[in-house]
């Protein structure tokens, strides 16, 4: 491992309706999945800056952060995935960016094997920070 070497990282949002069902995003680039709001870190972003900024570029609206629940390491993207639990601090609308054509709340079971572990892990928080590999 060198000092030269770099990685990638991204964060992204559990955030829930009134209901508890999970928020995701179909993308318009790659495979056109499903997954939570968020994105990769900017040079000289935090991971925290990242989240607030591919939310409100995805979403149109402006998120706040509650706690980071899990640091996962994602083998197809050689990546690193930081995932908070988040919140809409108004009461706007969804204006979805050109990267994503769809979006909805989903009940966790309906959620891929990988994201329903990283939202488990996320809303059965108890102040310890998980991490995988998947």
């Amino acid at each position: 491992m060198g000092f030269e070497d770099t990685y990638r990282l991204s964060a992204h949002a559990v955030i829930t309706n009134e209901a508890g069902e999970i928020l995701q995003l179909r993308a318009t680039y790659a495979d056109c999945s499903w997954g939570l709001p968020g994105g990769a870190l900017d040079r000289g972003e935090t991971v925290h800056e990242a989240l607030l900024r591919e939310c409100r570029e995805e979403l149109g609206r402006e998120v706040g952060i509650d706690y980071l629940s899990g640091i996962y390491y994602h083998r197809v993207y050689g990546s690193h995935v930081f995932i908070f639990r988040a919140h809409f601090v108004d009461s706007g609308v969804i204006t979805l960016s050109d990267e994503h054509s769809e979006m909805g709340y989903f009940p966790l079971d309906t959620l891929s094997p990988v994201q329903r572990q990283r939202v488990v892990d996320c809303l059965e928080f108890d102040g310890r920070v998980r991490s995988a590999r998947f």
